[in-house]
Protein backbone atom coordinates (compact mmCIF):
# COMPACT_ATOMS: atom_id res chain seq x y z
CA UNK A 1 0.00 0.00 0.00
CA UNK A 2 1.28 3.47 -0.80
CA UNK A 3 0.21 7.03 -0.03
CA UNK A 4 0.58 10.08 -2.22
CA UNK A 5 -0.56 13.68 -2.62
CA UNK A 6 -3.49 14.41 -4.93
CA UNK A 7 -3.23 18.16 -5.51
CA UNK A 8 -1.16 20.96 -4.06
CA UNK A 9 0.29 21.84 -0.67
CA UNK A 10 0.12 25.31 0.92
CA UNK A 11 3.22 27.49 0.83
CA UNK A 12 5.80 26.22 3.34
CA UNK A 13 6.56 28.58 6.27
CA UNK A 14 9.73 30.01 4.77
CA UNK A 15 10.80 33.66 4.44
CA UNK A 16 9.00 35.69 1.79
CA UNK A 17 12.19 35.92 -0.27
CA UNK A 18 12.87 32.17 -0.17
CA UNK A 19 13.85 30.89 -3.63
CA UNK A 20 11.46 28.56 -5.48
CA UNK A 21 13.78 25.58 -5.10
CA UNK A 22 13.69 25.98 -1.31
CA UNK A 23 9.88 25.86 -1.38
CA UNK A 24 9.96 22.70 -3.47
CA UNK A 25 12.48 21.07 -1.16
CA UNK A 26 10.34 21.87 1.90
CA UNK A 27 7.34 20.24 0.21
CA UNK A 28 9.38 17.16 -0.68
CA UNK A 29 10.82 16.81 2.83
CA UNK A 30 7.34 17.04 4.40
CA UNK A 31 6.09 14.23 2.17
CA UNK A 32 9.17 12.11 2.88
CA UNK A 33 8.76 12.57 6.63
CA UNK A 34 5.12 11.48 6.42
CA UNK A 35 6.04 8.35 4.46
CA UNK A 36 4.52 9.33 1.12
CA UNK A 37 5.84 7.76 -2.07
CA UNK A 38 5.64 8.91 -4.83
CA UNK A 39 6.12 12.56 -3.89
CA UNK A 40 5.45 15.79 -5.80
CA UNK A 41 6.87 19.31 -5.89
CA UNK A 42 3.82 20.48 -3.91
CA UNK A 43 2.48 22.63 -6.75
CA UNK A 44 -0.92 22.46 -8.46
CA UNK A 45 -1.12 20.39 -11.67
CA UNK A 46 1.07 22.11 -14.23
CA UNK A 47 -0.81 24.13 -16.84
CA UNK A 48 2.33 25.44 -18.53
CA UNK A 49 3.90 22.72 -20.66
CA UNK A 50 7.27 24.24 -21.50
CA UNK A 51 10.35 23.08 -19.56
CA UNK A 52 8.25 20.71 -17.44
CA UNK A 53 10.70 17.86 -17.88
CA UNK A 54 13.52 20.08 -16.62
CA UNK A 55 11.49 21.12 -13.57
CA UNK A 56 10.61 17.49 -12.81
CA UNK A 57 14.28 16.49 -13.08
CA UNK A 58 15.25 19.20 -10.59
CA UNK A 59 12.71 17.86 -8.09
CA UNK A 60 13.82 14.27 -8.60
CA UNK A 61 17.39 15.23 -7.73
CA UNK A 62 16.17 16.25 -4.25
CA UNK A 63 15.03 12.79 -3.21
CA UNK A 64 15.63 9.08 -3.60
CA UNK A 65 11.88 8.48 -3.74
CA UNK A 66 9.91 8.47 -6.96
CA UNK A 67 8.67 11.89 -8.02
CA UNK A 68 5.47 12.08 -10.02
CA UNK A 69 4.44 14.96 -12.26
CA UNK A 70 0.88 16.27 -12.16
CA UNK A 71 -0.38 17.90 -15.37
CA UNK A 72 -3.63 19.79 -16.02
CA UNK A 73 -5.61 17.85 -18.62
CA UNK A 74 -6.76 19.23 -21.98
CA UNK A 75 -10.49 18.69 -21.46
CA UNK A 76 -10.62 20.87 -18.33
CA UNK A 77 -8.40 23.59 -19.78
CA UNK A 78 -11.08 24.92 -22.13
CA UNK A 79 -14.19 23.82 -20.28
CA UNK A 80 -15.67 27.32 -19.97
CA UNK A 81 -16.94 27.31 -23.55
CA UNK A 82 -18.71 23.96 -23.45
CA UNK A 83 -20.31 22.85 -26.69
CA UNK A 84 -18.72 25.38 -29.02
CA UNK A 85 -16.64 24.34 -32.03
CA UNK A 86 -13.89 26.68 -30.87
CA UNK A 87 -13.66 24.86 -27.57
CA UNK A 88 -13.45 21.47 -29.25
CA UNK A 89 -10.58 22.65 -31.42
CA UNK A 90 -8.85 24.26 -28.44
CA UNK A 91 -9.20 21.04 -26.42
CA UNK A 92 -7.68 18.88 -29.13
CA UNK A 93 -4.91 21.39 -29.86
CA UNK A 94 -4.12 21.44 -26.16
CA UNK A 95 -3.97 17.64 -26.10
CA UNK A 96 -1.49 17.69 -28.97
CA UNK A 97 0.70 20.25 -27.21
CA UNK A 98 0.69 18.35 -23.90
CA UNK A 99 1.51 15.12 -25.73
CA UNK A 100 4.89 16.60 -26.64
CA UNK A 101 5.50 17.43 -22.98
CA UNK A 102 4.51 13.93 -21.85
CA UNK A 103 7.00 12.44 -24.30
CA UNK A 104 9.69 14.75 -22.89
CA UNK A 105 8.83 13.68 -19.34
CA UNK A 106 9.07 10.00 -20.18
CA UNK A 107 12.37 10.56 -21.99
CA UNK A 108 13.69 12.31 -18.86
CA UNK A 109 12.75 9.27 -16.76
CA UNK A 110 9.58 10.47 -15.00
CA UNK A 111 8.07 7.26 -13.57
CA UNK A 112 4.50 8.49 -13.05
CA UNK A 113 2.49 11.18 -14.81
CA UNK A 114 -0.87 12.20 -13.35
CA UNK A 115 -3.39 13.93 -15.64
CA UNK A 116 -5.94 16.01 -13.74
CA UNK A 117 -9.39 16.42 -15.28
CA UNK A 118 -11.76 17.99 -12.71
CA UNK A 119 -14.15 19.09 -15.47
CA UNK A 120 -14.92 15.43 -16.21
CA UNK A 121 -17.47 15.71 -13.40
CA UNK A 122 -19.69 17.71 -15.81
CA UNK A 123 -19.67 15.25 -18.72
CA UNK A 124 -22.57 13.07 -17.61
CA UNK A 125 -24.54 11.47 -20.44
CA UNK A 126 -23.72 14.15 -23.02
CA UNK A 127 -22.49 12.07 -25.96
CA UNK A 128 -20.72 14.99 -27.64
CA UNK A 129 -18.75 15.71 -24.46
CA UNK A 130 -17.97 12.04 -23.99
CA UNK A 131 -16.64 11.86 -27.54
CA UNK A 132 -14.54 14.99 -27.07
CA UNK A 133 -13.02 13.63 -23.87
CA UNK A 134 -12.18 10.32 -25.54
CA UNK A 135 -10.63 11.94 -28.59
CA UNK A 136 -8.63 14.41 -26.52
CA UNK A 137 -7.16 11.71 -24.29
CA UNK A 138 -6.38 9.33 -27.11
CA UNK A 139 -4.48 12.18 -28.73
CA UNK A 140 -2.90 13.12 -25.39
CA UNK A 141 -1.43 9.66 -24.71
CA UNK A 142 -0.59 8.74 -28.30
CA UNK A 143 2.90 7.24 -28.37
CA UNK A 144 3.60 8.03 -24.69
CA UNK A 145 5.42 4.99 -23.30
CA UNK A 146 7.69 4.20 -20.41
CA UNK A 147 5.78 5.97 -17.60
CA UNK A 148 2.83 4.99 -15.45
CA UNK A 149 -0.05 7.18 -16.68
CA UNK A 150 -2.79 8.01 -14.19
CA UNK A 151 -6.09 9.88 -14.63
CA UNK A 152 -7.14 12.02 -11.64
CA UNK A 153 -10.77 13.08 -11.12
CA UNK A 154 -11.41 15.50 -8.26
CA UNK A 155 -14.04 17.99 -7.14
CA UNK A 156 -17.15 15.84 -7.54
CA UNK A 157 -18.65 12.77 -9.16
CA UNK A 158 -17.52 11.77 -12.66
CA UNK A 159 -19.29 8.41 -12.80
CA UNK A 160 -21.90 9.77 -15.23
CA UNK A 161 -19.27 9.87 -17.97
CA UNK A 162 -18.88 6.10 -17.79
CA UNK A 163 -15.73 4.04 -17.49
CA UNK A 164 -15.67 3.51 -21.27
CA UNK A 165 -15.18 7.25 -21.74
CA UNK A 166 -12.64 7.74 -18.98
CA UNK A 167 -10.54 4.71 -19.89
CA UNK A 168 -10.73 5.09 -23.67
CA UNK A 169 -7.05 6.07 -23.49
CA UNK A 170 -4.57 3.56 -22.00
CA UNK A 171 -4.37 4.82 -18.43
CA UNK A 172 -2.75 2.45 -15.96
CA UNK A 173 -4.59 3.81 -12.93
CA UNK A 174 -7.44 6.02 -11.77
CA UNK A 175 -7.31 8.50 -8.89
CA UNK A 176 -10.73 9.52 -7.59
CA UNK A 177 -12.12 12.01 -5.08
CA UNK A 178 -14.31 9.92 -2.77
CA UNK A 179 -15.23 12.80 -0.46
CA UNK A 180 -16.75 15.38 -2.83
CA UNK A 181 -17.84 12.57 -5.16
CA UNK A 182 -18.74 9.39 -3.25
CA UNK A 183 -20.51 8.20 -6.40
CA UNK A 184 -17.03 7.71 -7.84
CA UNK A 185 -17.05 4.35 -6.05
CA UNK A 186 -19.04 3.18 -9.08
CA UNK A 187 -15.99 3.98 -11.21
CA UNK A 188 -13.76 2.05 -8.82
CA UNK A 189 -15.97 -1.03 -9.14
CA UNK A 190 -16.10 -0.69 -12.93
CA UNK A 191 -12.36 -0.16 -13.37
CA UNK A 192 -10.67 -3.34 -14.66
CA UNK A 193 -8.80 -5.23 -11.96
CA UNK A 194 -5.46 -4.88 -13.74
CA UNK A 195 -5.59 -1.09 -13.33
CA UNK A 196 -4.58 0.75 -10.18
CA UNK A 197 -6.87 2.79 -7.92
CA UNK A 198 -5.79 5.78 -5.83
CA UNK A 199 -8.46 6.37 -3.20
CA UNK A 200 -8.84 10.08 -2.49
CA UNK A 201 -10.44 9.36 0.87
CA UNK A 202 -8.90 11.95 3.22
CA UNK A 203 -10.93 15.14 3.41
CA UNK A 204 -9.23 18.44 2.47
CA UNK A 205 -11.30 20.24 5.14
CA UNK A 206 -9.36 21.59 8.09
CA UNK A 207 -11.67 20.19 10.76
CA UNK A 208 -12.33 16.75 9.31
CA UNK A 209 -12.08 13.48 11.21
CA UNK A 210 -8.82 12.06 9.88
CA UNK A 211 -8.70 8.79 11.75
CA UNK A 212 -7.42 5.73 9.89
CA UNK A 213 -10.72 3.83 9.83
CA UNK A 214 -12.21 5.31 6.66
CA UNK A 215 -8.88 5.22 4.84
CA UNK A 216 -8.34 1.56 5.68
CA UNK A 217 -11.91 0.73 4.68
CA UNK A 218 -11.51 2.54 1.34
CA UNK A 219 -8.21 0.84 0.58
CA UNK A 220 -9.51 -2.63 1.42
CA UNK A 221 -12.71 -2.17 -0.55
CA UNK A 222 -10.82 -0.90 -3.61
CA UNK A 223 -8.44 -3.85 -3.35
CA UNK A 224 -11.40 -6.25 -3.31
CA UNK A 225 -12.92 -4.96 -6.55
CA UNK A 226 -12.19 -6.91 -9.72
CA UNK A 227 -9.57 -9.01 -7.95
CA UNK A 228 -7.36 -5.91 -7.91
CA UNK A 229 -5.32 -6.70 -4.84
CA UNK A 230 -3.65 -4.39 -2.37
CA UNK A 231 -0.54 -3.89 -4.51
CA UNK A 232 -2.63 -1.91 -7.03
CA UNK A 233 -4.21 0.44 -4.48
CA UNK A 234 -2.98 3.69 -2.95
CA UNK A 235 -4.31 6.34 -0.57
CA UNK A 236 -4.44 10.09 -1.11
CA UNK A 237 -6.14 13.26 -0.04
CA UNK A 238 -9.44 13.76 -1.86
CA UNK A 239 -8.12 16.92 -3.51
CA UNK A 240 -5.79 19.86 -2.96
CA UNK A 241 -4.55 20.86 0.50
CA UNK A 242 -3.48 24.29 -0.76
CA UNK A 243 -6.11 26.22 1.24
CA UNK A 244 -5.01 24.74 4.56
CA UNK A 245 -2.39 26.06 6.91
CA UNK A 246 0.99 24.38 6.55
CA UNK A 247 0.65 22.74 9.97
CA UNK A 248 -2.76 21.22 9.18
CA UNK A 249 -1.61 20.04 5.75
CA UNK A 250 1.42 18.31 7.29
CA UNK A 251 -0.80 16.54 9.81
CA UNK A 252 -2.94 15.26 6.95
CA UNK A 253 0.15 14.00 5.15
CA UNK A 254 1.10 12.16 8.34
CA UNK A 255 -2.37 10.60 8.52
CA UNK A 256 -2.03 9.32 4.96
CA UNK A 257 1.36 7.80 5.64
CA UNK A 258 0.14 6.23 8.88
CA UNK A 259 -2.87 4.62 7.16
CA UNK A 260 -0.72 3.21 4.38
CA UNK A 261 1.63 1.67 6.94
CA UNK A 262 -1.28 0.22 8.93
CA UNK A 263 -2.73 -1.34 5.79
CA UNK A 264 0.40 -3.47 5.55
CA UNK A 265 0.41 -4.47 9.23
CA UNK A 266 -0.92 -7.75 10.65
CA UNK A 267 -4.58 -7.78 11.69
CA UNK A 268 -3.90 -7.50 15.44
CA UNK A 269 -1.89 -4.30 14.96
CA UNK A 270 -4.64 -2.79 12.83
CA UNK A 271 -7.14 -3.68 15.55
CA UNK A 272 -5.10 -1.81 18.13
CA UNK A 273 -4.90 1.31 15.95
CA UNK A 274 -8.55 1.81 15.03
CA UNK A 275 -11.69 2.81 16.89
CA UNK A 276 -13.35 -0.47 17.97
CA UNK A 277 -16.75 0.97 16.98
CA UNK A 278 -15.57 0.78 13.37
CA UNK A 279 -14.99 -2.96 13.42
CA UNK A 280 -18.57 -4.07 12.78
CA UNK A 281 -19.68 -1.28 10.45
CA UNK A 282 -16.44 -1.10 8.48
CA UNK A 283 -14.98 -4.57 8.76
CA UNK A 284 -13.18 -3.93 5.49
CA UNK A 285 -10.81 -1.75 7.53
CA UNK A 286 -9.51 -5.01 8.93
CA UNK A 287 -9.22 -6.67 5.56
CA UNK A 288 -12.40 -8.72 5.93
CA UNK A 289 -13.93 -8.13 2.53
CA UNK A 290 -16.05 -10.72 0.75
CA UNK A 291 -18.32 -9.03 -1.78
CA UNK A 292 -19.58 -10.05 -5.16
CA UNK A 293 -17.55 -8.27 -7.88
CA UNK A 294 -20.74 -6.60 -9.14
CA UNK A 295 -21.75 -5.20 -5.74
CA UNK A 296 -21.22 -1.48 -5.37
CA UNK A 297 -20.88 0.65 -2.25
CA UNK A 298 -24.35 2.12 -2.83
CA UNK A 299 -25.89 -1.35 -2.71
CA UNK A 300 -26.07 -2.43 0.89
CA UNK A 301 -24.07 -1.31 3.91
CA UNK A 302 -20.66 -0.70 2.29
CA UNK A 303 -21.07 3.06 2.52
CA UNK A 304 -22.08 3.13 6.18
Amino acid sequence: MFATLLGALPRPPLPADAPPDALVEAAVRAQEAAGLDPVTDGSPPASAVSDLARAWSATQRLTERAVKQAVAGPYSAAHGEAGTPERARATLDRATAINVTLRELTAAGCPLIEIHEPAATAIGSDEAERALFREAHLRLLDGVEGSHLSLALTGGAADGAGIETLFAAPYASLAVDLIAGPENWRLVVDTPGDRGIICGALSPAAGSDDGPELLLWAAAYAASTGGRGQERVGLAGASSFADLSWEVAVRKLERLGEAARLADEPLNQRLQAIDPRAVSSRSAALGRVDRRPSQRPDQGDAST
